[in-house]
């Protein structure tokens, strides 16, 4: 039998919903006129976070920090049982105003609606601190902290802030926080029974099939690397094409191989050369160096691991023949994330009772709850982003399909407790 959708007023959520995400694109919250630019430990992003904590202290929620700054507020004493609702708030360095955001705000629909409806579930909202990796070129870097995805000797010194150099740690303490104690925040999930995160779909699938919502099945798993080939940088004039050693259309090789193999590989595989560096970088120079970023994930672990392997072999063959050298060496890699069945079929259920259109799907992106996963059974719901659009200051969604993923967030958790 379906488990009956609490009765919500759709329009007033989408009203609060569109009017938390106007407010948080204003000046106060951005380092920039241009777009939403907002990251760790800056004024901009202290602001956002007090935002919220003003509207959750305002519904009754109890707020705190984990060690190094992720926010947690909860409506339960420590200890009890609770349910994770949230995302992230900060943004890249050209962001929209729905990106990450509009996740948070609609966990703070969620609990407002809880209070007002009368259904006390014990709730607990999360915003991880820098999901988008603009202050320190980590992405996830929060919840990665909070999964324990990294090192001391990272957040003292190899993690370093883009725009002054200084170490994670230091800004940490300026910012009135204790990276000392980072191992302890693992401790924000100790009494989670489930998390549930939404986030714009970040593609047109949505869009483009129709649907309103998505409820994603897994998140894919993914490779970052890079590709180097060295030759010699010599004069585009002089030096006649038998005599060349350039990088340049061995690069362009590579570029179509990952192509290929990730058609080749199938089951939704992707692959992308999304950065190619030509050294000297002149234009009547033969280039003499060259890199590729390499960025391959699916939710077929095999699949986006077979890419990489087939391009790290390949190198060394387009190189070989003109004489080139050649390596490949890889960044960073993270498995393919499952969602949980329970969750997803109360999120599945939840849907169906509302009558509107939606979709079970995957999501290409990594998002914080691949990191939560680790601890606490997860699912994630994807509402629609116009075009695809985000990253970007024309990022654009609707606040009422984030009204309708709220009403569906909070039927999902209601039968869990039911359940």
């Amino acid at each position: 039998m379906a488990t009956p959708t609490p009765t919500i007023d759709r329009a007033r959520s989408a009203e609060r919903i569109e009017r938390d995400i106007e407010t948080l694109a204003g000046p106060e919250y951005t380092r920039s006129d241009e777009a939403i630019r907002r990251y760790a430990y800056t004024p901009e992003y202290r602001a956002t976070l007090d935002y919220f904590v003003r509207e959750l202290e305002a519904i009754g929620f109890e707020v705190s920090y984990d060690p190094v700054g992720t926010l947690v507020a909860r409506n339960r004493p420590p200890g009890e049982q609770v349910f994770g609702v949230g995302s992230h708030c900060d943004s890249n360095r050209n962001g929209g105003k729905y990106d990450g955001t509009m996740g948070v705000v609609t966990a703070l629909e969620v609990c407002r609606l809880n209070a007002e409806l009368g259904l006390d579930l014990p709730l607990q909202i999360i915003s991880f601190l820098e999901e988008e990796g603009s202050g320190f070129g980590q992405m996830l870097l929060g919840s990665r902290i909070v999964a324990r995805r990294v090192t001391e000797e990272e957040l003292r010194e190899e993690f370093r802030a883009i725009d002054d150099g200084r170490s994670f740690w230091e800004h940490a303490e300026e910012a009135g926080y204790q990276p000392a104690r980072w191992r302890e925040a693992v401790h924000i999930l100790d009494d989670l029974t489930g998390w549930i995160e939404l986030h714009i779909e970040q593609a047109r699938v949505l869009q483009d099939t129709g649907n309103r919502l998505g409820v994603v099945t897994a998140i894919a798993g993914y490779i970052h690397a890079d590709v180097f080939l060295e030759g010699r940088a010599d004069h585009a004039g002089a030096t006649p094409m038998d005599f060349r050693l350039d990088v340049a259309p061995a690069a362009a090789r590579v570029v179509l191989e990952v192509e290929r193999l990730a058609r080749e590989a199938g089951d939704g595989t992707v692959g992308t050369v999304g950065e190619i560096e030509l050294r000297p970088g002149i234009i009547n120079v033969v280039p003499g160096r060259a890199r590729l970023s390499l960025d391959t994930r699916g939710v077929v672990e095999d699949g986006f691991h077979a890419v990489a392997r087939g391009i790290e072999s390949f190198v060394q063959e387009a190189a070989g023949e003109r004489g080139l050298t050649a390596s490949y060496q890889q960044r960073q890699t993270l498995p393919v994330t499952h969602m949980d069945e329970r969750l997803v079929a109360a999120l599945e259920e939840a849907a169906a009772a509302t009558g509107e259109p939606f979709m079970l799907m995957p999501s290409g992106a990594a998002h914080d709850t691949m990191s939560v996963a680790q601890h606490v059974p997860t699912a994630m719901v994807f509402v629609p982003c116009r075009d695809g659009i985000s990253h970007a200051p024309d990022e654009e969604a609707d606040p009422a399909d984030a009204a309708l993923g709220a009403e569906v967030i909070l039927a999902a958790i209601a039968s869990l407790r039911e359940g």
